[in-house]
């Protein structure tokens, strides 16, 4: 009976974590879908501003094609492939342009070797072995009661929390870079870059959302880790 009524209080840690991933992506949608209705007074397309931008750097070897789906804009560095989802590709609203320099920020970062990017795609492996095995290990090593697997699986999460980590210098110099090429070229107006900020602002907010997300799930295995040694 003990067992049927006894409640994990770490649980709450994995509800925060989901509480805010959702808020984030709310976020993220409702301050696009606004500034979505806002046509550019350049009428250039998401594809156009990015096609510009990558001139104006210098890069000729990065194409940019369209993509299926919602807010599924990326950047591919090993196919040199600069993806913009429907929403963005031959849209000409504010924030069809600001994304659409978001991800050029990436393409220039990937072209000049910028060393956070190169770190982040250095342990893109590991910290998918780590995402995929941490918590199988972790989960064995608490039922059979085997503290290797324990500190195993508590190790391989911490690759996925680094990797969350150092994505947001990434993503915040992508947009910064974005923001002043948008300003600087006029494709976008001062009122224009505002909303492109915004935009890009709550888009960073995800992410920040994630590394939360993550860190707190780490506790949390760190903490049933404990709680085991206890027992």
């Amino acid at each position: 009976m003990y067992g049927y009524y006894y409640f994990d209080p770490t649980y709450l840690l994995l509800v925060i974590g989901m509480v805010l991933s959702l808020l984030a992506s709310a976020k993220v949608k409702s301050t696009f879908s606004v500034y979505s209705r806002v046509r550019s007074a350049s009428g250039l397309t998401g594809a156009d501003a990015a096609r510009r931008i990558l001139r104006m750097s210098g890069i000729t070897d990065v194409t940019v094609v369209p993509i299926s789906g919602s807010l599924t804009d990326h950047y591919d560095p090993g196919s040199k492939k600069l993806a913009l989802s429907q929403d963005v590709y031959d849209k000409t609203s504010v924030a069809a342009i600001g994304v659409a320099a978001h991800e050029c920020g990436h393409a220039i970062q990937h072209a000049t070797n910028y060393v956070p990017l190169n770190l982040r795609s250095a342990i893109v492996p590991v910290a998918n072995i780590g995402s995929t095995l941490s918590w199988p290990l972790f989960l064995a090593g608490l039922i059979f009661s085997i503290r290797p697997l324990l500190t195993v699986g508590i190790i391989l999460f911490t690759f996925a929390v680094l990797f969350q980590l150092v994505t947001l210098p990434v993503e915040f110099n992508a947009s910064s870079r974005a923001l002043k090429m948008l300003g600087s070229s006029g494709m976008l107006g001062a009122d224009e870059v505002k909303g492109a900020r915004k935009v890009l602002t709550a888009a960073a907010l995800t992410y920040v959302a994630a590394l939360a997300s993550s860190i707190l799930q780490l506790l949390r295995l760190i903490i049933l880790a404990g709680g085991r040694d206890r027992d």
